[in-house]
């Protein structure tokens, strides 16, 4: 290779010659943020011109160049393996100051077109001295050509002449004007780039590869199609046009890099990891001697395979009934992790080796796979090698159907059978596991199964979990449960118990109406509810124990029809998961925190004589005496396990950071509730809860009209006003105040960053309505511990340290990494509000200064 400094007019001037992007290359994607660069740098080298300074250059990078395969010694032509976004940019600059002066300097114009643009004497596509990927040579070749009128809209390559239009109109600016012939001079003459000239014998691809596969710069699949098109010298412009350019078209970058590694995987390569795709694949081609026959085969299965990807990302593009709605399950479920099997059941089914029916019946067994997993708090850290598999493993002495079924309950896959379903069911806290688009189109799936004449459009409804009990039940609801409650429950204890699971939880479009109000009123809302689900509740005397359980029953006769069973017989090894998850969350107790039996009991879906059982019989168990009776006592039936441990109960926990009152019970701001257990071992990526958004209200009444009416209807107007007073402050400061309509109230959040997207931005506090409690602040340190600069755990301590300055706060340093709660009547006081002001200003200035820390 030789390499030398060189000019973009020095390149492109002289003689009929031509510059070629390969059909390996990305499409041309400079945007404005890029061009904006190179034109303040361009009017700088203007007016150094101006002054009269003609030695400075700017330095604009290096374009690699290499003979193409149809270069002739009459016309060379080169391949741009690596420059081609700066030899467009300049070529539309140009072509955008050729049509500016058209009108008032025909001849310059003519100038420049026949010195930069084009090779007047030569047709068809060759006419052009730059010619660009194809998909991008319409939209080029039209402002190429010119004029304006007969150009072409939309892309990056007509955004890119619009900007150097605009920019040249301004420059005409009588107040600034700048000369467009030195803007000229400057794009030609003064924007230096280092020439790379590779020699025929000179391996191009690995050139190109060198120069790409570090950083971001290209994708997998990027690099993958520059080795494909390397390969296909004589067929790869056939192969473009037919099968590349409208696959490219149907799908983004990102998509075709999923498509092409399930390719490999359905090819059978279960290990290959997607970002190994191009070196899975390179390796694969390199194995042996690849014809381009071959290329070209693999390039149209690829082509083939992405009308049935297509499926699985929009899933109305499918025509069966039934496979249809089997796809808008998985995908309301984003089940992506599942593709490598539904790929597979529809490209058996292209074959003709499958028939629907039978695909829709394969695709049951996926769904009940995950549903049945969830409900039942199964990990999900091992889905992907489990769908991964399927394609290497699936049985080929059965019917695909059939093979899948058999596969899915195989040893190892703990795919739950309808006894643990109906168990989890009545017991595990659902609403507290996977997430809550899984939790409510499991709740949608149960209201379909109705079968209701006229069955609600689901996508139109704006439906929400409701926790018929509530979660912060008054006390009503605390004497209903009391009816119910046996020795050693309490009423507390069932609530605990009992709110969370899937008898429990219903849909409603009517969430704010129903709040915590006790069961009479909720029973007329529930009653004039377009889904059978409510209604049923609603015919019910009333709500307690015996009523939710019931209802957990029913549910598990719908759902073990609904979701089809595992195979028995299959080898499925017995499991320990529940205690594995009690262990877990054990072991990642907080300094400063305990727990009660009760407490863990309802966490894991379980009962607390059934819990302390297991913890008296397993040796080892960490953090063991870190959970008490429910008054902060060491049970009369706790001993240590091992030989190992002993010693004062007491005096471990002191150790330990937990504080005892005069009474000798552990301090019960220190304990953790089965929601706080829930949060230390949550998988996270789920931040916003049911229905949780910034849009406006319902019926005329905004989000924040029906927070401050729910907050009326519990507190005092002073507690109301100093709310108002502190929203008022914060958006002094800058914030801005976002409402949910999450859990069984609306929300407030204190947001910094972009305006209308809780999700993206970050906020100290949310605020929540009290449901006959009062009102609380929830301090989001779980969610901080994600979001820069409070990644920072001082930060957060110093947060802590300045809430718990509020008289009345007294927040343990356990609760740092989980969401503790504060009473909003405590901003009554104007020493309170004063204080919480002067924090939120600090945690403002701690956000905007993270760049800096």
């Amino acid at each position: 290779m030789q390499a030398k400094e060189t000019l973009f007019a020095d390149l492109v001037q002289g003689r009929a010659q031509q510059f070629q992007v390969p059909l390996y290359q990305r499409t041309y994607s400079w945007t404005e943020k890029q061009l904006g660069q190179l034109w303040s740098d361009v009017l700088e080298q203007a007016e150094l011109l101006e002054s009269g300074d003609r030695a400075s250059t700017h330095f604009l990078g290096s374009v690699v160049l290499a003979p193409s395969p149809q270069n002739e010694a009459t016309f060379p032509r080169w391949l741009v393996v690596d420059g081609q976004q700066r030899l467009t940019t300049l070529s539309l600059a140009l072509a955008a100051i050729r049509d500016h002066i058209a009108d008032a300097k025909p001849d310059e114009a003519e100038r420049i077109d026949e010195e930069y643009l084009i090779n007047k004497r030569k047709g068809g596509s060759d006419h052009f001295r730059l010619l660009p990927t194809q998909a991008d040579r319409p939209q080029f070749a039209a402002h190429v050509r010119g004029p304006l009128a007969t150009q072409t809209a939309g892309g990056n390559v007509a955004a890119a002449y619009g900007f150097f239009r605009r920019k040249l109109v301004e420059a005409d600016d009588p107040a600034a004007p700048q000369d467009v012939f030195r803007i000229e001079q400057a794009i030609t003459s003064r924007l230096t780039l280092v020439a790379v000239t590779a020699e025929r014998g000179d391996n191009v691809h690995r050139i190109f590869e060198s120069l790409n596969n570090t950083g971001l710069k290209l994708s997998q699949a990027d690099l993958l199609r520059n080795y494909l098109f390397m390969r296909l010298p004589t067929r790869g412009e056939h192969v473009y046009e037919t099968y590349w350019l409208p696959l490219q078209e149907s799908l983004s970058n990102d998509e075709l890099e999923q498509l092409m590694w399930l390719q490999l995987v359905l090819d059978g390569d279960d290990r290959v990891r997607r970002q190994d795709l191009y070196a899975a694949q390179q390796h694969r081609f390199e194995r042996r001697e690849v014809t381009e026959a071959e290329i070209e085969a693999y390039i149209r299965e690829l082509y083939r395979h992405s009308t049935l990807f297509r499926r699985l990302l929009h899933p109305q593009e499918e025509p069966d009934t039934a496979v249809r709605a089997r796809l808008r399950r998985l995908d309301a479920w984003q089940a992506q992790v599942t593709y490598p099997a539904l790929m597979l059941l529809l490209d058996r089914r292209e074959r003709g080796e499958l028939a629907s029916s039978e695909a829709a019946r394969a695709m049951s067994y996926i769904e009940s796979f995950l549903v049945r997993r969830m409900i039942c708090r199964v990990p999900t850290n091992n889905l992907n090698r489990v769908f991964q598999s399927v394609p290497g493993q699936l049985p080929t002495d059965v019917p695909v159907a059939d093979g899948l079924h058999r596969l899915l309950s195989a040893d190892n896959r703990f795919w739950p059978d309808d006894k643990e379903l109906r168990d989890k069911i009545r017991t595990a806290p659902f609403y507290q596991y996977g997430r809550w688009h899984q939790r409510k189109m499991v709740l949608q799936r149960l209201e379909e199964s109705y079968e209701h004449p006229e069955p609600l459009d689901f996508a139109a409804a704006q439906l929400t979990i409701e926790h018929v009990l509530p979660q912060s039940a008054g006390d009503e609801w605390m004497r209903m449960l009391a009816e119910d409650a046996n020795a050693p429950d309490s009423a507390e204890d069932l609530h605990a118990r009992l709110r969370h699971t899937l008898g429990n939880l219903t849909l409603t479009a009517v969430n704010s109406e129903l709040s915590n109000h006790p069961f009479e009123r909720k029973q007329g809302l529930l009653q004039g509810s377009h889904l059978e689900m409510n209604r049923r509740i609603a015919a019910t005397e009333r709500w307690g124990m015996r009523e939710i359980l019931a209802r957990a029953d029913e549910i598990a006769d719908r759902a073990t029809t609904l979701w089809p069973a595992p195979l028995r017989g299959v080898g499925r090894a017995e499991r320990s998961r529940d205690w594995q998850l009690a262990h877990q969350v054990l072991a990642v107790l907080p300094h400063g925190t305990w727990t009660s039996y009760g407490d863990l009991a309802a966490f894991l879906g379980s009962g607390a004589q059934a819990v302390g059982s297991h913890m008296a019989n397993t040796a080892g168990l960490t953090n063991a005496y870190r959970v008490l009776t429910s008054e902060g006592k060491v049970s009369d039936g706790f001993h240590w396990t091992s030989p190992d441990e002993g010693g004062d109960v007491r005096a471990r926990l002191s150790a330990d950071g937990v504080h005892f009152t005069v009474n000798g019970a552990a301090d019960p701001a220190q304990r953790l509730t089965a929601d706080d257990l829930a949060l230390l071992v949550a998988s996270g990526g789920d931040e916003q809860t049911d229905g949780e958004d910034t849009a406006g209200g319902q019926g005329g009444q905004t989000r924040a009209d029906r927070f401050f009416r729910q907050l009326a209807a519990d507190d005092s107007p002073e507690t109301v006003e100093a709310v108002r007073a502190t929203f008022k402050g914060w958006e002094e400061l800058g914030g801005w105040i976002g409402h949910g309509s999450g859990h069984t109230t609306t929300s407030a959040y204190l947001m910094l960053g972009e305006a209308g997207a809780p999700g993206r931005g970050i906020w100290p506090l949310t605020l929540y309505p009290g449901g006959g409690r009062g009102g609380t602040a929830e301090v989001v340190f779980q969610h901080l511990a994600a979001r820069e600069p409070f990644t920072d755990r001082t930060l957060r301590a110093e947060l802590l340290r300045r809430l718990n300055e509020l008289e009345g706060v007294a927040i343990p340093e356990g609760k740092l990494e989980l969401r503790p709660h504060i009473r909003l009547s405590l901003l009554e006081e104007d020493h309170n509000r004063k204080l919480l002001a002067e924090t939120l200003a600090w945690f403002r200035e701690r956000w905007e200064s993270r760049d800096t820390l």
